[in-house]
């Protein structure tokens, strides 16, 4: 098991969290809390999965991934969005972007590690 995690997360205990349940299981876990160079953060990282929350600091999640998508280097790139707003109208706008998978906070430590192992084909 294993590969390169990119979580872009600014809560504290979310960060440790994921950290602790992917580093478990033999991930290596970078993180990187401002939505404003978070692209640039995947770009100097080439992880093998981003885990995206949708609201950071300095820039939405959402613009985050529409960024991505829209670079061809970053099209196929797994991306799992975290947020506490699990509304329909978030999950669809989240789907419509190109977000792999949509997960709402609080998670299951189990729901993380098999979407993980799930996106990157482990």
């Amino acid at each position: 098991m294993g590969g390169t995690v990119l979580l872009i997360e600014d809560e504290p205990n979310i960060i440790e969290a994921i950290r602790f349940i992917l580093s478990r299981d033999g991930w290596r876990v970078d993180t990187h809390s401002d939505g404003e160079t978070a692209v640039e953060a995947v770009r100097a990282r080439s992880p093998d999965l981003v885990v995206l929350d949708v609201m950071l600091p300095n820039r939405s999640g959402y613009d985050i991934l529409h960024d991505l998508r829209g670079d061809a280097e970053f099209r196929e790139l797994p991306v799992l969005m975290l947020t506490a707003r699990g509304q329909k109208k978030d999950r669809e706008l989240a789907e419509k972007l190109g977000a792999s998978r949509f997960m709402t906070k609080p998670f299951s430590n189990n729901e993380v590690l098999e979407t993980v192992r799930q996106l990157v084909g482990q």
